[in-house]
């Protein structure tokens, strides 16, 4: 199978709304170490054939559950000169939740974890973002989950850039942190006999990011 598609997401982006700055602003970046990210500045969408958002969580103690989400809307921007300019507004649909277990699914989407009938969507809005490196960004965000929003912050790295056999361009990247699920309300647990948890507290997310450059609208 052709790894390239010409499914692109078929919503309409959205303008995003300007970034909001947080704390001191960092100074623009006038020449990037990298000259392949000079020619990514633009609108950006998530393309959900390429990408995983996803989640891994201890189970047990002793294995470790992997998930993601399968829907979801994206409005990602990247200025290549001023990254700090850059920014990204994703939402996830929680009913959308994939373990490959069709029991456990039932169990996450229930009251006692993500609740999707209450809090149907999930959602990340980036505040600020960093060059740390050539090809590494720190991007700062507020995610809310069942309600309750708190900061979190992602480090990414630029993977690369192409122009696919039907004209589309692409851009990869993957980010990753790791949060505490009780501090956005999901305290759900089961004590083991030896003392330990059934879920551990501790949950990385993991974003493996292909996106697609958004044509211009208007003119």
């Amino acid at each position: 199978m052709n790894l390239f598609n010409r499914v692109v997401p078929s919503r309409r982006q959205a303008p995003l709304p300007p970034q909001r700055s947080v704390g001191a602003s960092a100074s623009p970046t006038a020449v990037l170490p990298d000259p392949n990210l000079t020619n990514l500045s633009g609108e950006w969408v998530v393309d959900p054939a390429h990408s995983r958002i996803g989640f891994s969580v201890r189970h047990a103690m002793v294995t470790t559950v992997r998930g993601c989400f399968l829907e979801y809307e994206s409005r990602l921007y990247f200025d290549a000169h001023d990254p700090t300019r850059s920014r990204a507004d994703i939402t996830l649909f929680t009913s959308s939740v994939d373990t490959g277990v069709e029991q456990r699914d039932a169990h996450l989407v229930g009251r006692d974890f993500l609740d999707a009938m209450t809090y149907p969507r999930m959602r990340f809005t980036s505040t600020a973002v960093e060059q740390t490196g050539a090809d590494l960004f720190s991007m700062s965000g507020e995610l809310t989950i069942k309600g309750v929003t708190r900061p979190v912050v992602l480090d990414m790295t630029y993977i690369g850039s192409v122009t696919d056999p039907f004209g589309y361009d692409r851009v990869g990247f993957d980010g990753t942190t790791t949060i505490n699920r009780s501090d956005w309300g999901l305290t759900y647990n089961s004590r083991l006999a030896e003392g330990g948890a059934m879920v551990s507290e501790k949950v990385r997310l993991q974003l493996d990011i292909a996106a697609i450059r958004t044509p211009p609208t208007g003119g």
